[in-house]
């Protein structure tokens, strides 16, 4: 059965912490991603080598496996806009519509030993891209096709729960 797809605009999480996952975005910085990503990638490499990581706990909640099929893309899309926000001015970006993702990727018949691989590279690639991130910076614009705006600061925060927010769904 196909997940329902998620139509919440999780911009309200740079407003007030998340009830769901407790991650507070005003605690993050452009500065702070590399090592919160860095720290959690052993954690999601976990995740993949458990026994039931290909499994959905239910007909409505992707398994571990697509969960870190989409944070590795969610990684590799990120680092992508944030190029765009350091180089052109008021970047735009295209929708990325994650189910149909999900589905014309096979999320649910990946590799888990190869997602996990690809995860910690891409995490280690968006890491490093935050490194370089001069404060200086942190105010450049970036707008979402739905019209939401984001600085480098604000796009941090908000990608930062993202991630913090899909491990807490396959840690819980």
């Amino acid at each position: 059965m196909p997940i329902i797809p998620d139509s919440k605009d999780w911009t309200w999480v740079l407003s007030r912490p998340c009830p769901e996952c407790g991650f507070d975005a005003s605690a993050a910085t452009p500065a702070t991603v590399p090592g919160n990503v860095i720290s959690m990638l052993p954690r999601w490499r976990a995740a993949l080598r458990r026994p039931d990581a290909t499994e959905r706990p239910n007909e409505a909640t992707w398994s571990v496996l697509e969960y870190g099929c989409h944070v590795r893309d969610v990684f590799t899309l990120f680092d992508h806009r944030l190029s765009l926000m350091l180089s052109e001015d008021d970047a735009r970006f295209d929708d990325w519509d994650q189910d149909k993702t999900a589905i014309e990727q096979d999320y649910a018949n990946a590799d888990p030993a190869q997602v996990g691989v690809e995860l910690t590279t891409e995490g280690e690639q968006i890491a490093a891209s935050f490194a370089r991130v001069r404060e200086e910076d942190w105010d450049r614009k970036g707008t979402r096709s739905n019209g939401s705006v984001f600085t480098v600061l604000t796009f941090a925060q908000y990608f930062l729960h993202d991630v913090v927010h899909h491990l807490h769904d396959v840690d819980g």
